[in-house]
């Protein structure tokens, strides 16, 4: 298998023969990793319950985390599931990667579908299924939300969406995801959407797909498939606790081949996830200093406050050439969009010329970086 290099690796090989000015502090705002302290009682549980690492874990999870995380759903979304339609996992990466090899083990000629930029694993997990890859472009011209063609839809065997979206920051609305449940069921295809960012909205809750299905009366959510995860949600991307849910039918057979890839939670970081997963007091936290860092960005560089995530998604021109600039005369690193997309088969990478700038530090130094890029932006016009 031919994987290409993840976008740090081709960043760090951009930026490798640059001596950045070192009179400015290294400012990094390329990786979506929350740079604040994980919450106290999130720690003090996973100490409270260290004792349990002489135990082996179940694949399934432990109740308490289920129940949690099926709470959670229900409170977020105000859809309730059972048991059988929900599996912890461990974090939402692996299930991109393994999930799609179980679906399409059977398959001759196996197509996938997904986001276009993306998130990098779904193409890891296409090269991996020896799929054929639909690129679904998000593009300014579409206000970077995925067009239906139904034509190249009814060859998929699975489509991968990303809403709230990494990195454009585009949601969809319940009618937007309705139109999607629909054609995963005219079109017999898989439909998953990864929400990892549904939490980080800045006013008005995203919604789910689950949300959707029942919306447009899939009420034992057929072909429909959502992952979420506590690594943005609660700045605890090391505790690795996600889940996928919906289609029971699906989610009996995926579990049985999960009992085989070893993958499960060790118990402490289950316990401290729950506890994690039942509280909603530090995600609001969370998010209200995430909206501050984006009010920030909309009075030094006039961008928009985006629904959710916590990035900003720019056009600047050459991308690459700017990126070097901005590290070389600022000492700020941002990701090239390019390296976040691939060419279709027209010829077009719909995040060339972008950048993505990820505002996870304190709202001190997010105005302190977004200066030197505004000056970076302004020596060039």
């Amino acid at each position: 298998m031919n994987f290409e290099p993840y976008p740090f690796e081709k960043l760090t090989n951009l930026l490798e023969n640059i001596q950045p000015n070192k009179g400015y502090f290294p400012s990094v705002l390329t990786i979506g990793e929350p740079q604040f302290e994980t919450p106290d009682f999130i720690q003090k549980a996973l100490a409270k319950n260290a004792a349990l690492l002489k135990k082996y874990p179940k694949t399934t999870g432990e109740s308490v985390l289920r129940e949690a995380q099926r709470n959670f759903i229900s409170k977020r979304f105000e859809v309730a599931l059972d048991d059988t339609q929900i599996i912890p996992t461990f974090g939402t990466r692996e299930v991109l990667f393994n999930f799609p090899q179980f679906l399409l083990f059977d398959k001759k000629e196996p197509v996938i579908a997904y986001t276009n930029p993306f998130y990098q694993i779904y193409e890891g997990a296409a090269l991996a299924t020896r799929s054929k890859v639909i690129h679904l472009n998000l593009s300014e011209r579409n206000n970077f939300k995925p067009e239906i063609d139904e034509d190249e839809l009814a060859k998929c065997d699975l489509v991968i969406l990303n809403f709230p979206n990494n990195p454009t920051t585009a949601t969809l609305s319940l009618e937007e995801l309705g139109d999607w449940v629909k054609l995963a069921l005219k079109h017999d295809f898989v439909l998953l959407n990864d929400e990892c960012y549904s939490e980080i909205y800045t006013n008005k809750p995203t919604p789910s797909l689950l949300e959707a299905a029942l919306h447009v009366n899939n009420i034992a959510f057929k072909n429909i498939l959502v992952i979420n995860s506590i690594s943005k949600r609660s700045s605890a991307p090391g505790l690795r606790s996600g889940f996928i849910a919906g289609d029971a039918t699906i989610l009996e057979e995926y579990m049985k081949y999960r009992t085989y890839i070893g993958c499960a939670s060790p118990l402490p970081l289950q316990y401290a996830a729950a506890e994690a997963w039942n509280d909603e007091e530090h995600v609001a936290k969370s998010r209200a200093v995430y909206k501050e860092n984006f009010q920030i960005a909309k009075t030094i560089l006039g961008t928009k406050i985006p629904d959710a995530t916590f990035y900003l998604w720019i056009n600047v021109g050459d991308a690459l050439e700017f990126t070097k600039r901005l590290y070389k005369n600022y000492n700020v690193k941002v990701l090239p969009g390019e390296y976040l997309a691939r060419e279709d088969a027209k010829g077009e990478n719909p995040g060339k010329d972008f950048i993505r700038i990820a505002l996870v530090e304190s709202p001190q130094k997010t105005k302190d970086a977004l200066i030197r890029i505004k000056e970076c932006l302004n020596e060039q016009r």
